[in-house]
C-alpha cells in the first residue's frame, strides 16, 4: 500500500513557519516588520498623493500606493530579518553549509556530504558556473586532507574543468557562514548552461562508485529555500 503524498507547505504556512523559526532568536523582528510596514505605508501614500489628481480617486490610489509600498518593504525586512536568524541558528552545526547553498538560485547543483570522516568534518559539492565547488566545513587541517582527496577524484573524471575549494568558518582564509553564497557566486563563471549539464552526467561516475554516504551524527539545519522566496518577496 503506497504511503499517500504529503501535501505541499502553502505560502501561508511557509511564513508562518519561517517567522516562528526566526522568533527563537530574533524577538523583535515583529517590531521590525510592524515598523516597516508604517514606513512603507507613509512613503507609498505620500508619493501618489503628491501625482497629479484630486478627490476620490486621489485618495484610493494614495491608499492602495500606501498598502503595496507597505507591505513590499515589510516583507523585505521580514526575509533579511529571518534570513540573519537561520544563519545563526545553524552557526556551528553539522551540515549548516549545505543548508545554507540552498539558497543558490537556479542553474546550481548542491550535493551535500560527498566525503567525510570519523570526526565529521564534511565536503559538500557544488556545480554551477564556476565550475566545481568543494565547500568543507570542521577542522581546518583535518580538511586540507579530506578536501584534496575529493579534488583528486573529481580531476581524474573531469581534468579540464576549474575545481574551487571554500572552507566554511570563522577562521583565517575561511569563509563565514552568512556570506558563503555570496562568495560561491562570485567565483566567477567558467561554465555554460551546457556545460554544466554535461559535468553533471559525468560526475554520476563518482557518486557511482562513492555508493551511499551516511550523514553525519548530530542536527542537520533545515533548508532554507523556504526563505529565498520570502526574500524575494513572493
Amino acid at each position: 500500500m503506497s504511503t499517500p503524498a504529503t501535501p505541499p507547505t502553502s505560502r501561508r504556512q511557509q511564513f508562518i513557519q519561517t517567522y516562528r523559526m526566526a522568533k527563537k532568536t530574533d524577538r523583535t523582528i515583529g517590531l521590525w516588520i510592524f515598523g516597516a510596514f508604517i514606513l512603507g505605508a507613509l512613503m507609498g501614500f505620500a508619493f501618489i498623493w503628491f501625482l497629479p489628481g484630486d478627490g476620490l480617486i486621489a485618495w484610493i490610489m494614495s491608499g492602495v500606493g500606501a498598502f503595496l509600498v507597505g507591505l513590499l518593504l515589510a516583507v523585505t525586512v521580514f526575509g533579511r530579518r529571518a534570513q540573519k536568524a537561520a544563519y545563526g541558528q545553524m552557526e556551528g552545526q553539522v551540515g549548516a553549509a549545505a543548508s545554507a547553498l540552498t539558497m543558490l538560485r537556479r542553474g546550481w547543483k548542491t550535493d551535500p556530504v560527498v566525503g567525510f570522516n570519523r570526526q565529521q568534518d564534511v565536503v559538500h559539492r557544488v556545480v554551477g558556473p564556476p565550475g566545481i565547488v568543494l565547500v568543507g566545513e570542521g577542522n581546518p587541517t583535518r580538511l586540507r586532507q579530506l578536501m584534496a582527496n575529493e579534488r583528486r577524484k573529481h580531476e581524474r573524471v573531469l581534468p579540464e574543468t576549474p575545481i574551487h575549494e571554500v572552507v566554511c568558518g570563522n577562521g583565517e582564509g575561511e569563509v563565514p557562514l552568512p556570506k558563503l553564497v555570496k562568495h560561491v557566486t562570485k567565483l566567477g563563471k567558467n561554465l555554460k548552461p551546457a556545460d554544466i549539464t554535461d559535468v553533471r552526467n559525468r560526475l554520476k561516475a563518482i557518486d557511482a562508485q562513492r555508493g551511499t554516504v551516511p550523514l553525519p551524527k548530530g542536527p542537520v539545519p533545515t533548508s532554507m529555500k523556504g526563505m529565498r522566496g520570502q526574500q524575494r518577496g513572493r
